[in-house]
């Protein structure tokens, strides 16, 4: 290696002076002087140069003259040394890859390539390329040229990283890419038995790095107490790993979305998916939840929820409620405080019962007990809603016009994206991204094997604590939040 980078160097120097002349290893030549005569082989291929005389082997008096280990890069082309046509080379940068350009005479017959390695890569571009001899290889990325009969050879090595490749070909005009990255090493930690931390690269196509805690077994728990809000870690002393919950409202602190707690409703469904769970094992859906209110008289009705309305329905959301037509009940402490033409805005710590103007489901005014119950059918001991839904059954499935987010724009921004996952074979992940979206992070989950996947909050809600610590990295200080979901040790 460090003689092709000794030989790379030199004909840097060469192509930089305007001259043809290449070192022989460039070409796959060997040199030596044999009976006065300078002697190149290699590749099937001997040529002989008598100084003070001319090519002997072969006598060609028209071909340029080499100077000893030095060969001029036209007579191996007169020779027809080389069996691929020639390509233009520019180089640039793409996010995080260096990029290399070969303009082409023809278009490029090949599939597409890409593969992640170790710290060292060999590829040969089929096409004469002196070009890429010149290449401002990036710092930490080691690169020796050969210019063979069959191509461009490359021998790349990142000491201490890994090495990706993709090579793609364009069109009009044809041009071939090829993107190298140079990434830090993936990591491994063993946190107790089935339960490890990980930072592994996924593509979709460029690297994303992924910080997850991956467990075949173990207890998750949602933890937290609506209004209230701490550190994730805070809300769980003691747990292996808490990545932070759902969606909640900012001035309030109160949840938004469905939360169940040892088989008690402790938020409402705000239509989206939710992650719902038994023991270990995993489900994701839109809930199917029956809500009910209670009147002064015991009387029970059925009612929607949120964003799943119906003739009367219940609101657990702050902020305005009721639509033209329809009057509002605003209720606190189980008793109606006030019955308003609708719409109305809900204040923190209360919910309101909306039903058609002058039509409540049973006779109701200010100062009567009214109480909402609901459950999940069929029941689940735990639930945490938050969405989109990113993976469903190994299939990429991100579709925000699917559930309530009134306002695309948090889930169009680049900011770092939370996320519960499992695989088919029943491996959980809990994991927060490096600023990405969620479209891309559903396809980075894809080229790992997930087979399920939801976005949980994110932005600057999403972290990932383990063992007490911030793995996840964060501008900033960590955002306090409402609810979590924690993993202990089986």
């Amino acid at each position: 290696m460090r003689r092709l980078l000794l030989l790379s160097f030199l004909a840097f120097l060469s192509l930089g002076l305007g001259q043809n002349l290449l070192p022989a290893g460039v070409f796959g030549l060997t040199f030596r002087e044999e009976g006065g005569a300078w002697v190149y082989e290699g590749a099937g291929v001997r040529l002989a140069y008598v100084p003070g005389v001319g090519w002997a082997e072969p006598p060609d008096p028209s071909l340029p003259p080499p100077e000893r280990e030095l060969l001029p890069l036209q007579a191996l082309k007169a020779l027809g040394y080389f069996q691929v046509p020639e390509a233009g080379t520019r180089f640039g940068s793409q996010g995080r890859a260096f990029r290399v350009v070969l303009d082409l005479p023809t278009p490029y017959p090949g599939p597409p390539q890409e593969a992640q390695g170790q710290e060292r890569l060999t590829l040969l571009l089929p096409y004469l390329a002196p070009g890429v001899l010149q290449a401002p290889w990036p710092q930490g990325l080691r690169a020796g040229v050969r210019l063979l009969p069959q191509g461009t050879e490359l021998r790349l090595e990142a000491p201490g990283r890994l090495l990706r490749h993709r090579l793609f070909p364009l069109q009009d005009p044809p041009r071939l890419v090829l993107d190298l990255y140079l990434l830090a090493p993936e990591v491994e930690e063993a946190l107790a038995p089935g339960v490890h931390y990980k930072e592994v690269w996924a593509f979709a196509p460029d690297p994303l790095r992924l910080y997850l805690v991956e467990a075949t077994e173990g207890r998750l728990l949602p933890v937290g107490k609506p209004g209230v809000r701490d550190l994730p870690k805070n809300l769980a002393p003691g747990a292996l790993a808490v990545l932070n919950g759902g969606y909640f409202d900012p001035k309030t602190g109160t949840p938004i979305g469905l939360w169940v707690q040892d088989g008690v409703t402790v938020a409402y469904p705000f239509g989206r998916v939710a992650l719902m769970w038994e023991g270990f094992r995993f489900f994701l859906d839109f809930p199917r939840f029956e809500a009910v209110v209670r009147g002064p008289q015991g009387e029970r009705v059925r009612v929607g929820v949120n964003a799943s309305r119906a003739r009367f329905t219940a609101h657990t959301v702050p902020g305005p409620v009721g639509r033209e037509g329809e009057e509002v009940a605003l209720v606190r402490g189980d008793r109606v405080e006030a019955i308003l033409p609708a719409p109305q805005e809900l204040s923190p710590g209360a919910w309101a019962l909306t039903f058609p103007r002058g039509g409540p489901p049973f006779p109701l005014k200010p100062g009567d007990p009214l109480s909402l119950y609901g459950r999940l059918d069929p029941p689940f001991a735990y639930a945490l809603e938050g969405g989109p839904l990113l993976v469903r059954e190994g299939q990429y499935a991100f579709d925000p016009s699917r559930e309530n987010f009134r306002d695309p724009r948090p889930l169009q921004a680049v900011a770092p994206q939370a996320a519960v996952a499992w695989t088919r074979e029943g491996r959980l992940w809990l994991l927060v991204s490096e600023p990405t979206t969620p479209g891309v992070l559903a396809r980075a989950l894809l080229s790992l094997g997930a087979w399920n996947a939801l976005r949980m909050d994110g932005g600057g809600s999403a972290q990932l604590w383990v063992q007490g610590r911030l793995r996840s990295p964060y501008q900033g200080s960590p955002r306090p939040v409402v609810s979590a979901l924690a993993l202990y040790a089986p």
